[in-house]
């Protein structure tokens, strides 16, 4: 393309503590600092828990989340209206289970569809229409961006050797911190939504098993989600309710990793997995769960962290204790988890999208 394309990002809601989101108000802001007109179309609810450019326009179909199968073609309808009226050029779906929307919203229209896929390849959130939204996606988009090679190969040889599969992992979400924390409290600190995927019921067992043995040592839970009362049973029934802490989600996360000594990831499965990114920015060391897909390629065990088995609450126990008994690890973790997470900083990932919305290249990234 001679000029820059409109560049417009549908997704469900901005208005979510969550990665995908976090990222779309990311990368948008990025293209919208570099002269790029962005548009951002939430599917419902107006407003953003992530601050956006100046000279984005962020607009929405339904005040509130409706039923998208009696609102099926309504859906539809309003995407070619918002896509017609502000001629787009180039339509980023976050989410492949929007390609069953905007398909059938882009027909006869001189649109580029890029699919932005969060999730792994073997994981469909319990929607079996996920499954045929991504085979849709593989044969009709210009071009699929995943998270990672793994996730790459897999949409490669499971779905079209032929679809344009771009990997790109996400971002470091905020300016490289000058300064690493300084690591001199006694918090462990694990973010996420709190639901089944993060495996926070196998953490808290974790550290029903290495808190009698630490004491003083804490537990700072960060996030909200519909397992807070299960979770908050869990610390009450192992008694572990002095030294662990959920307050909830917050937009201030950087506060949190200033004040932590290591961080501790348990899901059950990642797409990406941003908050050890964020963590290693900070200069904490991590902990994960070698889990599926995105902590196998940020995280090499041993060196700029510890990778332990997943769904073994006896092995996150034990990492936590070497990590709290060797000081020299801590530190040699913590430096080489820094500049695993400058390698990953904003503008330099933005290339890798300017190189698929300018040209239409395959950009690489092994990182």
């Amino acid at each position: 393309m001679s000029t820059r394309p409109t560049v417009c990002f549908l997704t469900g809601t901005l208005n979510a503590f969550a990665g995908a989101e976090r990222m779309t108000a990311v990368i948008a802001n990025a293209l919208a600092a570099r002269g790029y007109r962005v548009l951002i179309l939430s599917l419902w609810d107006r407003a953003s828990v992530f601050p956006l450019h100046p000279e984005i326009l962020h607009d929405t179909l339904f005040d509130k989340r409706p039923s998208f199968k009696r609102q099926y073609f309504a859906t539809v309808a309003g995407i070619r209206r918002f896509v017609r009226r502000h001629k787009v050029d180039v339509l980023i779906e976050v989410d492949t289970m929007l390609t069953l929307f905007t398909l059938p919203a882009t027909i006869g229209l001189k649109v580029r569809r890029i699919a932005w896929e969060h999730c792994h390849f073997d994981e469909d959130l319990g929607r079996r229409a996920r499954r045929v939204a991504r085979w849709v996606a593989a044969r009709t988009n210009d071009t699929i961006v995943v998270l990672t090679e793994r996730d790459r190969r897999r949409w490669q040889d499971a779905l079209h050797p032929r679809a344009t599969l771009v990997m790109i992992g996400n971002p470091l979400p905020f300016p490289y911190p000058v300064q690493a924390a300084p690591r001199n409290s006694q918090i462990v600190l694990a973010v996420g939504r709190l639901v089944h995927a993060k495996g926070f019921d196998l953490l808290l067992q974790a550290w029903a098993l290495f808190a009698p043995s630490c004491p003083g040592w804490r537990l700072v839970i960060v996030g909200d989600g519909e397992e807070r009362a299960a979770l908050e049973k869990q610390i009450h029934v192992a008694g572990i309710e002095k030294s662990v802490q959920m307050p909830g989600a917050s937009a201030d996360i950087e506060s949190y990793y200033r004040t932590a000594a290591i961080f501790c990831l348990s899901s059950r499965y990642e797409g990406f997995g941003l908050v050890l990114l964020e963590a290693m920015a900070y200069g904490l060391p991590v902990i994960s769960t070698n889990c599926e897909t995105g902590p196998q390629e940020l995280v090499r065990d041993g060196e700029n962290g510890l990778l332990v088995e997943n769904e073994n609450p006896a092995a996150i126990s034990a990492a936590l204790r070497r990590l709290i008994d060797d000081a020299a690890t801590r530190q040699a973790l913590a430096e080489e988890g820094r500049q695993t997470a400058c390698m990953r900083d904003a503008a330099n990932l933005c290339m890798l999208w300017l190189n698929v919305l300018e040209n239409g290249k395959k950009p690489d990234e092994r990182g």
